[in-house]
């Protein structure tokens, strides 16, 4: 009798599994689709929200799950313990890309996390031969992986679950802000790349110029970003704006109150890999003014508004035409639909299953055994990297870039192999 091979598991690496996020819907979306398809699916994380906690493995249990015949989709963040356990196993990787925030958007206000996202900018790098294929969730995020070097890429397209914004509205929202009074709102991480300053200049050449009824909403998480949070406070304050609410973060009914209640989201960001907030306005039939910069209009679609000048009077003034015209704003929300029903109509199930398919069907790279100190190297090549920019007269002193040093950019593919 012969004997059955077994089918390859596909399982998924991140750093951390959050609740509610963009990422966290789509790693989820990932493993419904891969084991109604009939593959083993599980998800391996460093750390995990407490209510997804039973979903998730501990990554140091990869290692058992290993296999050659494997296949790993890696999403990669800012370089974590869980990536660099993927990258020294045997098994097959596809890496997943969300996009790296430019580190200069939080100098001075998160110094740690802009060392973090330079690091995990360069260290993806050390991926470019370690991977079958380079998937970007959006056209934005693949040509990124493009220009990084990346020669296989892909686009994984995000198609956002948006049942978590069928349940029930929360009733205490609802009486707070459901009145005669205009609602702005913003949903979002309160970080610095979204540029939450221009919302609330803009939201206050609205108020003090055209409709003194009117109040902002910033409906999103700030926790480790409080000196950024303390940097709105204060400018509201210097503005002397008395009606801006911060919520934090909140459940599932509390953001369909806000989405409900709300009369336009507003959007200043000027990085973004998707943004799935503003197809979520668009499910809640909410019209959307946004600034144009990489993702945005993409995602977009031709539904909304796009601006691309932040003078705060003259999107002030949009704001306005959009609200004080139901022909305007009716048309609006007709793009959104059609744009909401484009992406709703992409095949992220087909494009998935391909996409595992054909790398567990195509001969594999030649990735060998990693050496035991291959990141230690990586390490000691990226500070020698940085003194070369910090400090040009010591760099003088230091190895050349053709110089054979351990774990130098020029020496990366010798180095992936032992």
């Amino acid at each position: 009798m012969t004997a059955v091979t077994p089918r390859p598991a596909v399982h998924q690496v991140l750093a951390t599994l959050g609740y509610g996020d963009a990422i966290g819907h789509e790693v989820l979306g990932i493993q419904r689709v891969l084991r109604s398809a009939g593959y083993e699916s599980d998800i391996f994380v460093e750390t995990a929200d407490r209510r997804l906690e039973p979903t998730t493995r501990d990554y140091r249990e990869l290692v058992d799950a290993s296999h050659p015949d494997n296949l790993l989709l890696h999403h990669f963040s800012i370089g974590s313990k869980a990536s660099r356990t993927a990258y020294a196993l045997p098994d097959r990787m596809a890496l997943i890309y969300h996009n790296i925030t430019p580190p200069e958007y939080f100098v001075g206000v998160h110094r740690t996390l802009a060392r973090q996202c330079f690091r995990g900018r360069r260290e993806l790098r050390a991926y470019l031969d370690r991977c079958e294929v380079a998937l970007g969730d959006s056209e934005f995020n693949r040509l990124d992986l493009e220009h990084l070097g990346f020669p296989r890429t892909a686009v994984l397209p995000v198609v956002p679950d948006f049942s978590h914004l069928d349940g029930p509205s929360n009733p205490f929202v609802a009486r707070q802000f459901d009145d005669e009074w205009t609602n702005i709102l913003f949903v979002g991480r309160v970080i610095a790349n979204k540029k939450i300053e221009d919302v609330i200049r803009i939201f206050h050449a609205y108020h003090t110029r055209i409709n003194p009824r009117s109040r902002l909403l910033i409906v999103g998480v700030f926790s480790l970003f409080e000196r950024y949070l303390a940097a709105l406070n204060h400018l509201v304050e210097t503005l002397e704006l008395q009606h801006v609410h911060f919520t934090g973060h909140v459940s599932d009914e509390e953001l369909v109150a806000y989405y409900q209640v709300a009369d336009l989201f507003l959007c200043a960001s000027e990085h973004e890999g998707f943004c799935v907030p503003l197809v979520e306005a668009f499910y809640m039939d909410v019209p959307v003014l946004a600034y144009a910069a990489t993702a945005v209009p993409a995602t977009m679609d031709g539904g909304g508004v796009l601006f691309d000048d932040k003078d705060p009077v003259y999107v002030a003034t949009l704001i306005d035409l959009v609200l004080s015209d139901r022909r305007v704003e009716a048309a609006i929300l007709e793009r959104q639909a059609a744009a909401l029903d484009r992406l709703q109509a992409r095949d992220f199930r087909g494009t998935l299953l391909r996409a595992v398919e054909s790398v567990l069907s195509a001969q594999r790279l030649g990735h060998g055994h990693v050496a035991f100190d291959f990141w230690e190297q990586f390490d000691a090549a990226e500070a020698l990297e940085a003194l070369r920019l910090d400090r040009p007269s010591l760099g003088k002193a230091l190895p050349t870039r053709d110089a054979p040093t351990p774990g130098a950019p020029s020496t990366r593919s010798r180095l992936s192999r032992s």
